[in-house]
């Protein structure tokens, strides 16, 4: 009775404020004012409270732009929190677009859809992070391409961070920021997760979506900590596949750290 209790207010509450956000964030996209790029953040930090989202912010998002985020990626959560943290918009799959509910919050969001079966479509893609990346736009990728189970960084795609290449042309100093972020789901009511539990967190993919968020609602008390890491400069003579290793070595070391337990503050 109490877990259906919460999952009903937690439902009102957000509908409620989705009620009053979305249409302001329509207008906003209609005539791309730039309060489309930071009102998200305020719906995700309202959503994140009421789902019991505790973050904990790790690090310092890195100040210059163009700025691209590389982050592991275990779960549709990962969105919301990154979007509660910064003012960020996102490179997806195409598949995100059909998501119940997210696929429409992130088109609201302005993120990016790939067709990757489509190359001609892909290069206009890619041109426009480069270009949203130039405006000053924060993008966030996941490199790994899906989703894994919380527990490890799976293989790192060099091919993603073309888009980083594709915006150094449109950048003064010809440079563009990659700054890796690790995202940890650490406690739930305050108890260590452990690797064998964390998939009450974790979305591999084989699991609804609509079920598994209304256990994330029912759970109402998840730790996750956000580790923003050094970041790395992508110049015009980088050699994509090194840099994509080495963001992806910071990505896993970030990883492991957290995961190995830290003391909730």
């Amino acid at each position: 009775m109490v877990t259906w209790l919460r999952v009903g207010c937690t439902a009102i509450v957000i509908c409620t404020v989705s009620l009053v956000m979305i249409p302001l964030q329509m207008l906003c996209l209609r005539f791309d004012w730039k309060l489309r790029r930071y009102l998200p953040r305020y719906w995700h930090r309202i959503a994140c409270y009421w789902l019991g989202v505790r973050i904990h912010v790790v690090g310092t998002p890195e100040r210059r732009r163009p700025l691209m985020l590389a982050a592991n990626h275990a779960s549709w959560l990962d969105i919301l929190v990154l979007s509660a943290v910064a003012d960020v918009a996102f490179i997806a799959k195409s598949e995100v677009r059909n998501w119940p509910v997210f696929g429409l919050f992130a088109q609201w969001q302005k993120s990016v859809f790939i067709v990757r079966e489509q190359r001609q479509k892909t290069g206009d893609q890619v041109n426009e992070i480069g270009e949203r990346m130039a405006d000053g736009e924060i993008m966030v990728l996941f490199p790994e391409g899906t989703t894994s189970d919380g527990n490890r960084l799976l293989d790192v795609k060099s091919s993603l961070f073309g888009a980083a290449a594709a915006a150094l042309p449109k950048t003064p100093d010809a440079v563009v920021h990659i700054q890796p972020v690790a995202v940890a789901y650490t406690h739930i009511h305050g108890v260590a997760m452990g690797r064998y539990h964390r998939p009450i967190a974790a979305w591999p993919g084989d699991i609804e979506l609509l079920p598994h968020l209304r256990d994330i609602v029912a759970c109402g008390a998840i730790d996750v900590d956000v580790c923003f890491g050094e970041t790395v400069d992508y110049r015009a003579d980088s050699k994509r596949k090194e840099v994509s290793a080495t963001v992806a070595e910071r990505i896993r070391t970030m990883l492991a750290s957290r995961l190995r337990g830290r003391e909730i503050a």
